[in-house]
């Protein structure tokens, strides 16, 4: 039994690097970023009293929201706090009003948004209990200016929700399709890729109306799913199942509009990332990124004392 309770502790507590958290948290930031300027063209038509859904009566009693009424302020407000979760400034406070901000702008019209938006509030509900700005953050920079690149120790129970998160949403994503008719009779994934109105682009007619491709693609996205659900947890196995699974959602974004779907899920792929990987793989790339800025402004300047050099003799008495 003791054992058994040192693994749980472990799994949940025992420190790891914080740099993983880091990089999740930058680009969980941009996407934030990107899906609150995606809501700017339709801001008052969808999110106003004025608008295509004046009352809110579908929110039910008790319901909160970030200043009802307001969707200008609430549009700046989220904005602002994207852009610092992204940077790392006052990290915990910009994820809760994230969190906050999504939940608002979901709840003031529901018809608008799909699964990715609901996605992406659960990553940020999990983000703003995490220690998301110990590492690669202006927090960081402020608290150990000589430290940057050294990534603290957290306990991760945070992460390790993200990473249960992750196989829960495959799981239930795969109960759900076996439950159907027709992902149980081969057919769910020819109408899928047959519904006009989602169409990124047309699937070849062999795919999207040919009995065995539907068959394989519909039993395989299933298989997929299952074993994102489940081997993702083996080492060895994980970066073939994680490959699959950008695979298959990739196939998914080129030819249904999904909206943030996927590209909520592929953020969320990166929980997967070791802990100690920023330390490994970061400070090298931005060394040879600052190197090969360094030669290429060397070249400049050496073309042009060449070039000025050429023009200074060819000047009448030079």
């Amino acid at each position: 039994m003791s054992r058994a309770w040192r693994s749980w502790s472990r799994f949940w507590f025992e420190p790891e690097p914080t740099g993983a958290l880091g990089v999740f948290r930058i680009c969980f930031g941009v996407l934030t970023l990107l899906w609150t300027l995606s809501l700017l063209p339709d801001l008052h038509s969808f999110f106003s009293a004025n608008g295509v859904l004046p009352h809110r009566s579908h929110i039910g009693s008790g319901a909160w929201d970030l200043f009802p009424g307001d969707e200008t302020l609430l549009f700046a407000l989220m904005l602002t706090a994207s852009l610092c979760l992204t940077l790392g400034i006052g990290t915990r406070l910009a994820a809760l009003i994230v969190f906050a901000g999504i939940t608002s702008f979901e709840r003031r019209n529901v018809f608008v948004f799909n699964s990715g938006d609901g996605l992406m509030r659960v990553m940020a509900f999990y983000l703003m209990l995490a220690p998301s700005g110990a590492a690669l953050s202006v927090d960081r920079l402020r608290r150990a200016p000589g430290r940057f690149w050294e990534l603290p120790a957290r306990a991760p129970w945070a992460w390790r929700l993200l990473q249960v998160q992750f196989s829960v949403l495959y799981l239930s994503a795969a109960w759900a399709k076996v439950r159907g008719q027709t992902w149980n009779d081969g057919t769910a994934v020819s109408y899928a890729l047959r519904v006009a109105d989602l169409q990124r682009f047309a699937a070849p007619h062999f795919v999207s109306h040919g009995v065995l491709a539907s068959n394989l693609l519909t039993f395989g996205a299933i298989a997929v799913e299952l074993s994102l659900g489940v081997l993702v947890w083996n080492r060895r196995l994980r970066p073939w199942v994680l490959a699959a699974g950008v695979l298959l959602h990739l196939g998914i974004e080129l030819t249904i509009r999904v909206g943030f779907f996927s590209l909520a899920l592929f953020v969320l792929y990166l929980v997967w990332l070791p802990p100690d990987w920023p330390a490994r793989h970061l400070p090298a790339l931005l060394g040879r990124g600052a190197a090969a800025g360094r030669r290429a402004r060397r070249a400049t300047a050496s073309a042009s004392a060449s070039a000025s050099a050429t023009a200074g003799a060819g000047r009448p008495g030079g």
